[in-house]
Parts: C-alpha cells; structure tokens; sequence
C-alpha cells in the first residue's frame, strides 16, 4: 500500500512538471504512436480478410445450393413439365434467407420466378442481374463474365430496404440431351439455354460480421491499451520512477523530512547513490524517533493520570451524595415509621371490627396491613444502601414471590394498558432471602418497564434453572417490549444516580439498589438489550441447598 501510495506522489510530481520537456515523455509518445499505426493497419486487415473470407464462403454455399436447385427441376424441365418447375421454384422460394429464385433467357426475358408477378417481365440493361453477367460492376467478391460458362457469378448488391443481398447467376448449359429432346431440339450449338438466379439474404452474415468487426476492434483498442500500459510500466520502472526518487528523496530531505527514504533497489550506480543518501539520514532518523517516543510516552502518562484523578473526583462526589441520602433516609425513616405505626394499629382495630362474614373488607384490610408493613421494610432497605442493616432471611418459593408481586402491581393506573404474561417453570428449588428485599427488585424492574413502554406494552416474567460452570442458578428473566437500552448506557445502568428519565422522574437509585440486593442474596443480575426491540434482565439466585452461590449478610 505504501509503493502504491508513493508511485501515485511521483505521478501526480510528473505531471506536474513540463512533460513535453521531458525526455520520458518523448519516447513514451513516439513508440505509442508506432504502436497504435502498426495495430491499426494490422487489425484493419484483419477486418478486411474476416469480411471477405465470410462472404466466399457464403456464395460458395450459393453457388452448391442453386446447383442443387437446378439438378431438382431437371426431370420437369426435360418432361417439359412447366408447371411442376414454377411450383418447384416457390416452395424453394419460401427458404430461409432465400428472397427470390427465377429463371430467365440469355437475352432477359424472366420465364420462371418465385414472385409471380415478376414472371414475362424483362429485365434491363441496367438491373443488376445483367450487370452480373455481362458489365463486371466489380461488387465485392465479383466473379469474371467468363465463369457464367460453367461455375456461374455472384455479387453484392443493396435491396430497397437498405439491406444486402447476395445475387448468384448460374448458367443452364445446353446438354445433349437438351438439344435431342423436343423442347430444344435444333439449337445444338447454343451452349446457354439461361440463367438460374437466386438471391440470398445476408442480414444474418451482415450481424455476423458486425459483430466480427466490434469484437476485433474491441481486441484492437485492448491490446494497443495493453501494449502502451506494459510500455508505460517498463518505461517508469527502468528510467521515470529511479530519476524520480532520487529527485523526490533529496527535496524531502532538503526540507528537514529525514523520514524519508529512497527505495531504489538495483545494483547500479543510482542503487548505490540511494544507499549512501538512506544511510546519512539513518541516524538523524533513529534520533528523532526516540525523541517523539519520548514525547508520546509522556503524554500518555499524563492522560492516564488525568484520567484517574476524574474517576476519583467522581466516586467522592457519588460517596458524598450516597452519605447525604443515608443521612436523609434515617430522617424520613424515623418522620414516616410513626403514621406508617398509627396506620397499622388502627387498621388491625379496623380488622378486630369487621365480621368475619365480610371478606371482601376484610381482605382489603389485610391488603393495607402487608401494604404499610412492607412500606417500613422498603424504609429499611433504603437505610441499608448506605449502612449495613441485618435482613430477615427465610426460604422461599421465587414463583409465589412474582406472583404476589404481580397481583400487588396490577392495580396501579400505570399498569393498566401493560400486559404482564407469566412462565414459570414449576418445582423450581427454594430460594433463601429477603422476601421483602426481592420484591422490592421485581416491583423496580416491572416499573421500569412500564415507564420504558410509555405505559403501554407487555412484559415477560419467566422462571427456569441454568447452570454457570459447575454451579446452579434460578434465572428470573423480565423482558419488555420497549425501544431498548442504547449500547453506551449499558454499562453505566447500575451506576447509582445514572438515570435517562426526565428530571424529577427518576433518582437513578432503582437499579443500584436491586443490584445490591441481589449480590447480598449471592446472586447476580444481566441486562441484553436490542435497540427498537426491547430490553431483558436476567436476575441469578442460588438455590437454599448450597449449590450456587449464596450470602448469609
């Protein structure tokens, strides 16, 4: 790529310069002109010698072909059987390529012919059927008057529409058996009873040879380009391109471009002069590469150090934002927890009231007992982002943890035009956990999907066992139908505080929060996303017997 790129500069210098100066240009210049004369009488000869071999061989096959026609009305003309003759001659008229067949007299007069209308006409001096025999109008490929004694004539004429017809004339000698029989009998000493004319279409042979001449002048155009490109290399290689870097090499160099190197590998007196010109500049060169290594180095290393000063600035400020919401969760804890107590009391004294006949209240009751109950949980896991907080852990059954999830959700306005479609894989192990704590993970993941779908859409929750290496899993996968996750903020979406929704919609604390939960739980979570056709996160657990990974913080 490099020898490509340097022989496009001297080009591009060449031409540039006076070319009709220069000594490579005069050569290149004459030898192409005696190239292009000498191919052009050469294939020009060959056009020639094509057209002129196809058209003999055309009236050659004319001529075996109105022989032919003459030996099949023999019989009929010797039984003087004019009508079989005229109808010999139109069904042969009816040929391929064959446009007329007649038979008239040595002094013209038409006796027979495949047009009818023709027939008792007269044909002049100046037609071309008596300038085949008897003027020589020299048409291509025109026999001598004196073959119309045995062989017969042909020549090239144009019809009315323009086209080319090959006329072929043969004689009908005078045999013995003519002169014996009662047709001519008496004229012993006439050698020519008439003539037999056809005329054949040489539209086909005109394509043919037009397609001779572009193909030879195509090969022609080829191979005079060939031969002056292979001239042109031979030329540039041997005299042009050393003479150019030479001249090249030693301007770069005058301007201070001790990169330069001149690339004439030959062992003549200009590949020497090169290696001495590469070798004075050799270590100028080595210098000045260790000098902006150097340099390179240097900013390199600032640029990391800048780089980790950044990230270091941005983790204090994320700490010192994390420590001020701790400091405001213990606050909101401890002003919410009292009229999340009151709320709790007076709803289980509501609960004590109620009949137990009326289900239908009291299952709204219990409904807002869980509900505040797990309000003061969510108030401690808040707490627990920022500090360590002990969680309740029992085993569980990760399908009855979505549903619950799911009943609890449906409800919300948010949720009315989402569809949540469940597939949950049966006698799945028990997890052991925070129920609460997973919840909390499902109920920010169904919202984010929500809020991703504007609202509107279906989501996924399936449930199955994987295995990672030699360990077991319980895969917990929610996928949306949403626009997707663009690429570059895949890898920033657990990152507390990253948030793409609209200032006052999101805190950007949803999914850091469930990504600590899960990897409290042992487990871990993935997100697969596909811009304009959704998103999936797929939560891992391990299983309560042991054989995944699991924490007891």
């Amino acid at each position: 790529m490099v020898s490509i790129e340097k022989n496009i500069e001297l080009l591009k210098d060449l031409i540039s310069r006076k070319s009709h100066n220069s000594l490579s240009v005069k050569l290149l210049v004459a030898i192409g002109t005696l190239i292009l004369i000498g191919s052009s009488v050469f294939w020009y000869m060959i056009i020639i010698r094509g057209e002129t071999t196809l058209l003999v061989n055309t009236a050659e096959h004319a001529a075996t072909y109105t022989e032919m026609i003459e030996k099949s009305l023999f019989a009929n003309m010797h039984a003087l059987k004019l009508g079989n003759i005229q109808k010999t001659i139109e069904a042969l008229g009816t040929s391929e390529n064959i446009r007329d067949i007649k038979i008239y007299t040595p002094g013209g007069d038409i006796i027979f012919s495949s047009e009818r209308k023709m027939i008792g006409k007269k044909l002049g001096p100046d037609s071309p059927s008596c300038r085949l025999c008897h003027q020589g109008s020299g048409g291509v490929g025109f026999n001598p008057p004196t073959s119309m004694q045995s062989k017969g004539a042909w020549m090239i004429i144009k019809n009315s529409k323009g086209g080319r017809l090959l006329k072929f004339a043969r004689p009908i000698l005078n045999r013995k058996s003519c002169s014996a029989g009662s047709c001519h009998q008496g004229l012993p000493d006439k050698k020519i009873l008439g003539i037999l004319e056809t005329d054949y279409s040489l539209k086909g042979i005109d394509k043919t040879i037009l397609r001779q001449k572009v193909v030879t002048v195509v090969l022609g155009i080829v191979f005079t380009i060939f031969c002056s490109v292979v001239l042109c290399v031979i030329l540039w290689k041997i005299i042009i391109k050393p003479i150019m870097l030479l001249s090249d090499g030693m301007k770069r160099v005058s301007e201070g471009d001790l990169d330069s190197k001149i690339e004439i590998n030959t062992k003549d007196e200009m590949g020497m002069i090169a290696k001495t010109f590469n070798f004075m500049t050799h270590e100028l060169k080595m210098d000045r590469q260790k000098l902006e290594n150097w340099a390179m180095e240097l900013e390199e290393e600032v640029n990391r150090k800048t780089e980790e000063i950044r990230q270091g600035q941005e983790q204090l400020f994320h700490a010192e934002k994390l420590a001020s919401l701790g400091r405001m969760a213990a606050g909101v804890a401890h002003e919410i927890n009292s009229p999340l107590t009151g709320i709790v009391t007076f709803a289980h004294l509501m609960l004590s009231r109620v009949p137990p006949e009326d289900k239908l209240d009291r299952e709204d009751l219990e409904v807002i007992i869980e509900q505040a109950e797990r309000c003061s949980k969510i108030i401690k896991g808040l707490l627990g982002f920022s500090r360590a907080i002990p969680s309740e852990k029992t085993e569980f059954d990760i399908n009855d943890t979505i549903r619950h999830t799911v009943d609890i959700i449906r409800n919300q306005a948010k949720f009315h035009n989402v569809k949540i479609r469940l597939d949950l894989s049966p006698d799945l192990p028990r997890v052991r956990g925070d129920i609460s704590q997973i919840e909390q993970v499902y109920m920010n993941l169904l919202i984010n999907a929500a809020d991703a779908m504007n609202d509107r859409g279906e989501v996924l929750i399936a449930t199955r066992t994987v295995r990672e290496g030699d360990k077991e899993y319980l895969e917990i996968e929610f996928t949306d139908t949403g626009p997707g996750i663009p690429e570059e903020h895949i890898v920033k979406i657990f990152e507390p505080f990253f948030t793409t929704k609209p200032v006052g919609k999101g805190t950007g604390l949803g999914l850091a929060v469930s990504h600590g939960i899960i990897r409290k739980h042992g487990g871990h979570i993935r997100v697969k996303s596909t811009p304009g056709k959704g998103t999936s996160f797929y939560i891992m657990l391990p299983p309560a017997d042991g054989s995944g990974e699991n924490s007891s913080g």
